[in-house]
């Protein structure tokens, strides 16, 4: 057995990590989300400045058996690094997905970093004896957090999207609220990425602790140029404050929608938030229905959108009942703490 990094930039190489990735992945998850080969390129080729991507996989007499990812943040919470493990099912059981938690330890203490945050994913009902929480309790990590992975079937009445708009602004008069393709305009970037950052702090997150984000005007800049290069098109809508040059994002709302012909049918809704002294004007669900009116006029052909909460953020679970999500299954982080 040999462990050791994937030259992501080896279009073979990557190709067999992708293929372990995908065949874990989708094992009795039917609605399991996940980057194209091309997607998932882009990410760990295309550096935004503000996260070191690594791909490592384990090996057997020259082919790949196992695959790991993980993530370190380059200019805040340096004390973590994020990752998870794949073993394709009929690999399984045969020690290759805990030497790759192994190996991610010792890169993990090779970069000083003492937290360690892995993902992975279970059935709501799933209790201790869960394969992935016998794993994850196996190797000395703790379950830390849990949010609600939620399907919206597409397409939702425009009327009804119309109708919760309309009784949303009633609640936020002198806000405007605007939508975006490919990203905000660059007057608002600014407090956009103001915005951003306080995401890592207002979520919920279990037990594990999160400093502000970093994120600058250059790095956001960046993940766009990425997100662009995925093929993918991002649609931000914004609740602004202020007039011209003095206007300021206080919220937003954000779907991804993966370029024609790839991961169909789906849509992905990356995070909704409302600054704190911003709440209690309805803007979360502003934000959200103008945005999936936009994309269903957009993208008449996409059927299913995907999110995931945290089931105390109580405000935000009712806005996607109300609008139709329903739950699939649980997206966990186990943490570890190492010396």
């Amino acid at each position: 057995m040999e462990i050791r990094s994937v030259d992501v930039h080896d279009d073979t190489e990557f190709h067999a990590f992708h293929e372990i990735v995908e065949a874990a992945s989708r094992h009795e998850r039917p609605l399991a989300t996940l980057w194209s080969e091309q997607e998932a390129a882009v990410m760990f080729r295309q550096h935004d400045g503000v996260m070191s991507w690594e791909a490592h996989g384990v090996f057997e007499d020259g082919v790949m058996v196992g695959a790991a990812h993980a993530l370190f943040p380059l200019h805040d919470n340096l004390d973590k690094v994020y990752f998870e493990v794949h073993v394709a099912p009929g690999d399984r059981g045969r020690g290759y997905g805990s030497a790759l938690v192994g190996h991610v330890v010792d890169r993990a203490r090779d970069r000083d970093r003492t937290v360690l945050v892995g993902e992975s994913h279970f059935p709501a009902d799933a209790d201790e004896s869960h394969p992935h929480r016998r794993f994850a309790a196996k190797h000395g990590f703790d379950l830390a957090n849990t949010e609600m992975h939620r399907v919206l079937e597409l397409p939702v009445d425009d009327a009804l999207l119309r109708k919760w708009a309309e009784e949303a602004a009633a609640h936020h008069e002198g806000y405007a609220v605007t939508t975006h393709v490919g990203g905000p305009p660059e007057a608002l970037l600014p407090s956009y990425v103001h915005l951003l950052n306080q995401l890592a702090l207002d979520a919920p997150t279990g037990d594990i602790d999160f400093e502000e984000e970093a994120l600058t005007v250059a790095a956001y800049r960046a993940r766009l140029e990425r997100t662009r290069a995925q093929g993918r098109t991002l649609y931000v809508t914004v609740a602004t404050v202020g007039e011209g040059d003095a206007a300021e994002a206080v919220a937003h709302s954000v779907l991804v929608v993966p370029a024609a012909g790839v991961d169909e049918p789906n849509v992905y809704q990356w995070a909704t938030l409302v600054r704190r002294d911003h709440r209690g004007h309805h803007l979360g669900m502003a934000t959200k229905a103008h945005n999936l009116r936009a994309v269903q006029r957009a993208h008449p052909d996409r059927r299913r959108v995907h999110t995931s909460n945290s089931e105390v953020n109580g405000p935000m679970v009712a806005i996607n009942e109300r609008i139709g999500f329903r739950p699939v299954e649980v997206n966990a982080e186990f943490l570890r703490r190492i010396g």
